[in-house]
């Protein structure tokens, strides 16, 4: 159907039979005549009503779509019925995994998906492994290596995550994954997961034992600060502490308190602080803020060095009502940076104070003492009366001691003297001269042995003979008797 314009203000202007004219030859005509079509239509615009005419083009334009779509299908039959003609296609491997690889990756470029950690591994790779299933099905999951340096928490199985990513397909496996950019745990914050996780770990480790922390110096001669040097914090804590303890001194390590790469610096500035041995304590803190702000004193590479310190640490971050692993693993937790400084050192006119009153204290103790001991001597001193009313008395119970022990003496020994001579008899009766001057003999050998029998004599043999006044010494002649 060709396209035509109606004129509404009279008949439709008469149009030539094209039957009735030879057909155009050249290519060159057959354009210019539409140009001339239009022009002529444009001459009679104040006549043409365009509701009519966009109409009638419009269901001209449909039904030409009509007619090509059908020209198309016609086509396609045609193409099939000659493919038919020459048998199916056989598609390769590649080609069937490289057109899903291409719609899946193409449609699914940005997913959320919520399911259960399973089959988790390679937990100390660059990348993490794992599975996320429901009651009906799994998927694999991958995370890379920039993805898990960025998880605040650690993955476990079982654990219900919500997570952001693109569906990824593998050829060389044929199979599909998600490729995770970003996940959460469900129901929980990832930074409340990873708070209470390694809040486990390092209490399993002993490192909240109370046994453990150290006892802050009464009176530190300086001060070690660990925190922002532009936030109200460490201003806080310089004024806390001079108005205390007037100069006393601090030394201030500036770090970032918040923010990427702030947990190893001030984890850093924790080792270097810690190793000094003119510090007496240090101050570990900053101000108040949410949990992303104070994160960084929750990262175990600061928990860790506040417990390798050698100065005793007093954790100082946000407000009474903020907790972080830091306040745990410190010596001290103090609520606030004002709090901390006003626990790291006394009041130098309370102390001041304090010293008078001791000693004002300690000049009456002295002094009470010192009466109360006179007062005692004076008494003792009343009740010895004169030491020289005694004297008489004294020496005659010395004279009557002395002949008490002169008598004692001759007594004692005079019995001894008997016992003595009682001995000496008794041992006059057993002594070996007794039995001799009875007219026995002791005869010797050489060697001085006592001979008892002839037995083990030889003639010629000397002998000595020991009477009871005297002795002799004689030659065997003859053996009577052996």
């Amino acid at each position: 159907m060709k396209s035509r314009q109606l004129d509404i203000f009279g008949a439709p202007p008469v149009q030539k039979d094209s039957a009735s004219k030879p057909k155009p030859k050249s290519k060159a005509k057959t354009k210019a005549e539409p140009k001339k079509r239009r022009a002529s239509s444009r001459s009679r615009t104040a006549k043409t009503a365009p509701m009519i005419v966009d109409a009638y083009n419009a269901a001209s334009q449909a039904s030409q779509a009509s007619q090509a779509s059908q020209a198309s299908q016609a086509s396609q039959a045609s193409q099939a019925s000659a493919e038919a003609e020459k048998g199916p296609r056989i598609y390769s491997i590649a080609e069937i995994t490289d057109s899903i690889k291409g719609l899946i990756e193409r449609n699914y470029t940005d997913v959320w998906a919520c399911g259960e950690v399973t089959d988790f591994r390679n937990r100390t790779g660059r990348h993490f492994y794992f599975a996320l299933k429901d009651d009906k099905a799994k998927i694999r999951a991958i995370i890379f290596g920039a993805g898990q340096r960025r998880l605040p928490f650690e993955l476990t199985d079982g654990l219900e995550l919500i997570c952001h990513g693109r569906l990824n397909v593998y050829p060389l496996g044929g199979s599909y994954s998600l490729v995770i950019d970003h996940c959460e745990p469900k129901g929980i914050g990832a930074l409340q997961l990873a708070f209470e996780q390694l809040k486990k770990k390092l209490e399993a480790e002993g490192l909240f034992a109370r046994e453990r922390k150290r006892p802050l110096p009464f009176l530190p001669r300086r001060i070690g600060v660990i925190t922002s040097p532009t936030g109200a914090a460490v201003r806080d804590i310089i004024q806390v502490l001079t108005r205390r303890f007037p100069g006393i001194e601090v030394l201030i390590d500036p770090v970032r308190v918040q923010g990427e790469g702030s947990a190893p610096e001030i984890a850093a500035a924790i080792d270097r602080m810690g190793a000094r041995t003119d510090l007496d304590c240090l101050i570990v803190g900053r101000g108040g803020g949410s949990i992303e702000d104070l994160w960084a004193f929750n990262e175990e590479i600061v928990a860790r060095a506040i417990v390798a310190s050698n100065v005793p640490v007093i954790s100082a971050v946000g407000h009474e009502i903020d907790f972080t692993i830091a306040d745990f693993v410190a010596d001290v937790r103090a609520a606030t940076p004002s709090a901390a400084a006003e626990i790291a050192v006394p009041v130098r006119s309370e102390l001041m104070q304090m010293l008078a009153d001791r000693r004002r204290q300690l000049g009456l103790a002295l002094r009470g003492g010192l009466e109360r001991r006179v007062d005692a001597v004076a008494r003792l001193f009343h009740r010895l009366g004169d030491p020289s009313r005694r004297l008489p008395d004294l020496m005659q119970r010395i004279d009557a001691l002395s002949r008490s022990l002169r008598f004692g003496m001759e007594v004692g020994v005079e019995k001894r003297a008997q016992r003595f001579q009682a001995l000496v008899a008794n041992l006059g009766h057993l002594s070996p001269l007794g039995i001799l001057a009875k007219g026995y003999a002791v005869v010797e050998d050489e060697r001085g042995h006592t001979v008892r029998a002839a037995r083990g004599l030889k003639v010629d043999q000397e002998l000595a003979i020991r009477l009871h006044k005297g002795a002799v010494r004689a030659r065997v002649r003859k053996i009577v008797d052996g």
